[in-house]
C-alpha cells in the first residue's frame, strides 16, 4: 500500500521544511516537537508557508507535542531533530513502534540509526522496526518566521542506508514512495563517515568566533570559509576519510561531496566553496550557542574521533577541534558526546562493526 501518511518529528528548520514540503506534494502529515511555541503558529495556519526554491503552502494536518499510540498509523516515521537528541526521541517513541514502520533520521549525523536503534532495545523495543539514516538533510533551509521557513535550494542526490545494510532495498522502496531524489549507501557506515556537516560546521564557526561574539554579519560560507580556514576543513576531512579507510571505506572527499551534491566544483576545496549558489546569502550564526558546536561536535566529531581511537587512527586536528569546542562553549564534549557505548559498538573490532551494519549479526559475547 502506498504510503500517505508520514509523521515528522521535530520542528526546527529541517523539520517545518520537511513537514511543508510533503504537505505540498499532498502527503498527510502530523508534525511532533516537543516545545508548543513552534508549532503553536502552524496548527492556527494549519501548515507551512514556504519561500525560496520552492513556493507555496504545505498542509499539516495535525501537531501534537506528545507522541502516543496514534504514531502506530504510520508506516514512515521522519526523525528531524539535531542528532544530540536522538536517544531521547528513541526513548520517546519506543512504546508506539510496531513491526513494520519504518524510522530515518534526516541526518544520522555519525552514528545515529546505530544510537537510535540501541536505544530502542535499551527502551524494551523488540519490535522488527527497520531504523536508517540519510546521510545529510534533503535541503538548506531556515525558518524565516512563524510557519514559515526558506528552501535555499536541493541537494541533487542524497544517499541513505537501513541498520542492517541487507535491508537497504526494502527502506528505499519506502523512502521513495515520500522523496525519490534517496539513492542506497553501502551501509550506515557510508552515511555517517560521509557526514560532511563534521567538516564544513565546528571548525569554520570556531575559526570566526571573533567575528560572531563581535555581532560582526557575514556569509557563513562564502565569507566564513577563507582560503585558510579551508585548508584546516581539507585537513580534518583527511582524518574522517583515514577512518572510513580502517572500515574498508572509500568515500568521497568533501570537494567530491560539493560537486556531486551541488555541482560546484573548484581547483580546491575554497574554490568549490565559493563557487556554490546554493550557500549565497546563507548567514553565520549569531551566537556561538549554535547546533554548529553543540550538536555537530559531540554527535559528529566525538563519535568518529572514538572510532579512529579504536581502529588506530590518529585524527589530531579533529582532537584538536573538540577540546577547543569544548574550552569555547564551557562543556567535556568527549564526556556528552556520543560514544562507541551509546552506538552499540563497544568491544568491537572492525570486521565485527563491518558485519553488524551490513548483515545484522552480532557477536553473543558483545550483546548486553
Amino acid at each position: 500500500m502506498r504510503t500517505r501518511r508520514v509523521a515528522v518529528i521535530g520542528a526546527g528548520h529541517g523539520g517545518q521544511a520537511m513537514a511543508a514540503y510533503l504537505g505540498l506534494l499532498g502527503f498527510r502529515v502530523t508534525l511532533y516537537n516537543r516545545s508548543a511555541a513552534a508549532l503553536e503558529p502552524i496548527a492556527a495556519q494549519r501548515g507551512i508557508h514556504l519561500e525560496g526554491e520552492v513556493r507555496g503552502f504545505g498542509p499539516v494536518e495535525r501537531v501534537a507535542c506528545t507522541v502516543g499510540p496514534e504514531l502506530r498509523r504510520f508506516r514512515l516515521v521522519m526523525v528531524v531533530v539535531p542528532a544530540t537528541a536522538h536517544r531521547q526521541v528513541a526513548a520517546w517513541c519506543a512504546p508506539f513502534l510496531g513491526d513494520g514502520q519504518v524510522v530515518v533520521l534526516h541526518p544520522g549525523r555519525t552514528g545515529g540509526a546505530l544510537e537510535f536503534h540501541a536505544a530502542l532495545r535499551a527502551a524494551g523495543n523488540r519490535a522488527d522496526v527497520l531504523v536508517g539514516e540519510a546521510q545529510t538533510l534533503l535541503f538548506a533551509s531556515r525558518v524565516t518566521g512563524p510557519a514559515r521557513v526558506r528552501i535555499y535550494g536541493f541537494k541533487h542526490r542524497v544517499r541513505a542506508a537501513a541498520l542492517p545494510a541487507v535491508r537497504n532495498a526494502e527502506l528505499l522502496a519506502v523512502l521513495r514512495e515520500v522523496l525519490p531524489l534517496f539513492s542506497a549507501a553501502e551501509s550506515v557506515l557510508e552515511t555517517s563517515l560521509d557526514n560532511v556537516g563534521a567538516v564544513f560546521h565546528p571548525a569554520p564557526l570556531l575559526l570566526n568566533a571573533g567575528r560572531v561574539e563581535a555581532g560582526e554579519p557575514f556569509e557563513y560560507y562564502r565569507q566564513g570559509i577563507t582560503p585558510a580556514v579551508a585548508r584546516v576543513v581539507e585537513a580534518l576531512d583527511a582524518e574522517r576519510l583515514a577512518v572510513a579507510s580502517a572500515l574498508g571505506l572509500q568515500l568521497r572527499t568533501a570537494r567530491q561531496w560539493l560537486a556531486e551534491t551541488y555541482g560546484a566544483q573548484g581547483h580546491d576545496l575554497y574554490e568549490a566553496v565559493q563557487g556554490n549558489p546554493t550557500y549565497r546569502g546563507i548567514a553565520a550564526p549569531a551566537t556561538l550557542a549554535h547546533r554548529y558546536l553543540d550538536e555537530d561536535v559531540p554527535a559528529s566529531l566525538v563519535p568518529m574521533a572514538a572510532l579512529g581511537r579504536r581502529l588506530g587512527v590518529p585524527t589530531p586536528v579533529m582532537d584538536g577541534v573538540i577540546h577547543l569546542a569544548g574550552a569555547l562553549r564551557g562543556t567535556d564534549f568527549w564526556r556528552t558526546g556520543r560514544t562507541l557505548g551509546h552506538m552499540g559498538l563497544r568491544g568491537m573490532s572492525a570486521e565485527q562493526i563491518r558485519r553488524w551494519v551490513t548483515l545484522g549479526e552480532l557477536d553473543e559475547a558483545l550483546v548486553v
